[in-house]
């Protein structure tokens, strides 16, 4: 059987996790993140995050943290920005809408959204009679795989603050943004600059996770309510809380990053010998090839497809901390072999 290439969550988890949980088996702990492994995964989180006044809440998902910081946020006239190939507006299945709240879309850019789209969306939707745009959604790493830089962040930042904006990090794949090879964004600078993002555990290794940031403890202060009314609050959030921190406890979460980041560097260097790659900054690649071959690796490696292009389709390679250089050797070889 061959590895599949399908997502970055499709493992359980490093070995870390396992014991992490296994030195935890004897242990009664209070419900619903009020335990003190949670506490403590906040703590090394907002010291390395540098956030002095900011909470954290541990949610299980990407699409609950996302419809839950954005409804808790907005009120019920107001609505997101979002690039139109964001995950909110893709992948979440209306969950945003469903929660009363539309979402603006704007064209991407190489998966990001530049801040003149930002003003020009706030300018068009400028009285009562349209929905008034009162947050500001980005993935990084986006979900073309490329990343956002230091002046991209801050120059959107300068936006949010012209029109009273929130700023919110989809972070589901925040590790490999921060571990890749071209990237200037540090995490003191996510802490400063977002009003609230997330930490993707799901995506980086973890059993199931992600932690929520807010900047501001006040913006947070009733959002606890918010998760227990969407349902999406554990009751065994203390799993979540071990997870984290061991995650954070030393330099794991980044390590599992890089390390995504190596084996997809060395996939994309070997992709390149045969097709065209995408410029991809991180841990998904895309490849476009004819309709029967491409058919045939989506069957044999389980890449999702992408894109239709009638004769040819867009498919999507990802690597995760368990994709060995084997695996890609394998991959390699049975496309040379079809092409």
């Amino acid at each position: 059987m061959f590895h599949k290439f399908t997502n970055d969550y499709s493992e359980l988890c490093p070995i870390e996790i396992i014991e992490a949980l296994k030195s935890c088996l004897d242990e009664q702990n209070s419900g619903y993140g009020l335990d003190v492994h949670s506490e403590n995964a906040k703590k090394l989180i907002l010291e390395r995050f540098n956030i002095n006044n900011g909470d954290v809440a541990f949610l299980s998902g990407g699409t609950q943290s996302n419809m839950a910081v954005i409804s808790y946020l907005l009120k019920p006239y107001e609505g997101v920005i979002s690039s139109d190939t964001g995950h909110i507006n893709v992948h979440e299945t209306a969950s945003v809408e469903g929660s009363g709240h539309k979402i603006y879309t704007v064209k991407n850019n190489f998966g990001k959204i530049l801040p003149n789209d930002i003003e020009k969306a706030v300018n068009i939707n400028n009285n009562e009679h349209m929905v008034k745009l009162k947050m500001v959604y980005i993935s990084n790493a986006t979900e073309t795989g490329t990343i956002f830089n230091l002046v991209e962040l801050k120059a959107i930042r300068r936006v949010c603050d012209k029109y009273g904006l929130y700023l919110f990090i989809d972070g589901a794949r925040l590790a490999t943004a921060l571990t890749s090879k071209k990237n200037d964004v540090k995490c003191s600078d996510i802490g400063e600059i977002a009003d609230v993002f997330y930490i993707g555990g799901t995506k980086n290794g973890m059993l199931s996770g992600e932690a929520v940031c807010f900047k501001n403890k006040d913006l947070a202060n009733e959002f606890r309510y918010h998760i227990k009314n969407k349902g999406a609050m554990l009751a065994k959030g203390f799993v979540l809380g071990i997870q984290f921190e061991r995650m954070f406890t030393d330099n794991l979460y980044f390590d599992l990053g890089k390390k995504t980041n190596e084996i997809a560097l060395y996939l994309k260097e070997e992709l390149k010998k045969i097709v065209q790659v995408s410029d991809s900054d991180t841990n998904q690649l895309f490849v476009t090839l004819p309709k029967d071959k491409a058919l045939d690796i989506i069957d044999k490696f389980g890449c999702e497809l992408w894109t239709d292009l009638e004769d040819n389709l867009e498919i999507r390679f990802v690597t995760s901390f368990r994709t060995k250089k084997e695996d890609v050797d394998e991959l390699i070889k049975y496309l040379k072999k079809i092409i």
